[in-house]
């Protein structure tokens, strides 16, 4: 009998506890309690817009009649319509000095064609007239550090849109067939070129030797 009650005893004891244990129990955080996944059934995943580039633009500088140009070609990639820019420039720099060439307006996200290089000018028939690093002084060419000398040197360029493209750029080289300096450094700024001045000379010699010959045969003539 004494055993049973002791069993009885314990049995309540236990079942006493169980409440006060449960109650001590540690209840999560709602901070960390963390929402499950939810899944959805369109299988539609956003992706990143796709960055603009100006991917194969060129800028290339060339000599032509005695004028140094920069010929360009700007094509804009931009498959998702992000480019805020639509306004084409060419930026020349040397770490020291820079310049900004405006190229123009890009249609259907191109553009092409030719601007002079800094410091060159032509008259009003297209003869050059102006070249970088060169003034017309007391009558003859001088050289100068002014009107854009240091883009004859080492520069760097990048044509410019939103976003932008490093290119190689440097000054066209003088040719036997094309100068991009004054030739001989003297020539007068008339607006004639000085492609045309050995044309000229040649044109001089051909008539004095007509005009001796034309002598000569009337002195022949004299003699008979």
């Amino acid at each position: 009998m004494r055993k049973s009650l002791a069993a009885i005893s314990a049995a309540m004891l236990i079942l006493l506890a169980a409440p006060a244990a449960a109650s001590a129990a540690p209840v999560p955080n709602a901070a960390e309690v963390q929402p499950e996944p939810v899944q959805t059934d369109d299988g539609y995943t956003p992706t990143e817009p796709r960055t603009p580039t100006l991917a194969g633009s060129t800028a290339v500088g060339e000599c032509e009649h005695d004028v140094p140009w920069i010929h360009f070609s700007v094509t804009l990639v931009d498959p998702d319509s992000i480019s805020t820019g639509h306004t084409a420039r060419l930026v020349l720099s040397d770490g020291t000095h820079s310049t900004t060439v405006e190229l123009g307006e890009l249609q259907d996200n191109h553009l092409e064609g030719s601007v002079l290089w800094p410091g060159a000018s032509v008259d009003s028939r297209g003869v050059a007239d102006g070249w970088p690093g060169w003034e017309f002084v007391g009558g003859q060419w001088v050289e100068t550090d002014g009107n854009f000398r240091w883009t004859r040197g080492a520069i760097t360029a990048s044509i410019q849109v939103n976003p932008e493209l490093a290119v190689a750029l440097s000054y066209p080289p003088t040719t036997p067939l094309c100068a991009t300096d004054p030739r001989g450094g003297s020539l007068p700024a008339t607006g004639v070129s000085a492609a045309v001045v050995p044309l000229g000379i040649a044109g001089g010699v051909i008539v004095v030797l007509g005009v001796v010959l034309v002598a000569v045969r009337r002195r022949a003539r004299g003699r008979l």
